[in-house]
């Protein structure tokens, strides 16, 4: 017994749009400079030995990259540190911040949402993606409801085939 059927993608056919927040993660290493390193005894920053050791810093080393300044130790950082270290590389770094990696993170995708163009999902329902390969900022969500919950018609979170309805306009 035959009988002529065709496959149908349902989802294609719902004119779901799927957007991967992950995409919109600017790309490029990541570099942590850890000012723990530059002290004297990992505890007192001696200016002299300071500049020294910023002044030794290989440039290129930070060529197109995304760095995030921090100190590890207990010790008391005179703000002067940060800019002498971010005035030496911040002309071959992307982007040079204070704070940790995870900070850097929701710093690059704050801008990233901010820049895009959310206007081809004007009227469209909208899926965000639930699972990624990156580790995407928990903010970066907040900020992108802010953002489409004006434009979409519909905003769902999740997968295609088990989704969580986040609002209907």
């Amino acid at each position: 017994m035959s009988e002529d059927f065709e496959i149908k993608n349902k989802v294609a056919e719902s004119g779901l749009v799927n957007f991967d927040l992950s995409e919109l993660s600017p790309k490029g290493k990541r570099i942590g400079i850890d000012l723990k390193d530059f002290l004297f005894m990992e505890m007192i920053l001696k200016e002299k030995d300071f500049r020294e050791k910023v002044e030794a810093i290989e440039t290129e080393d930070y060529r197109d990259t995304y760095v995030y300044i921090f100190c590890s130790a207990d010790a008391i950082i005179p703000i002067w540190a940060y800019f002498l270290i971010t005035s030496k590389i911040s002309g071959s770094a992307k982007k040079v911040v204070y704070g940790s990696r995870k900070e850097l993170e929701t710093l690059l995708m704050h801008e990233a949402i901010t820049h895009y163009n959310f206007e081809e999902l004007k009227d469209k329902r909208v899926l965000v993606k639930g699972c990624s390969e990156e580790d995407i900022p928990e903010n970066a969500y907040v900020e992108l409801v802010e953002k489409l919950k004006p434009l979409v018609k519909s905003l769902m979170f999740g997968e295609a085939c088990s989704n969580v309805p986040i609002f209907k306009s």
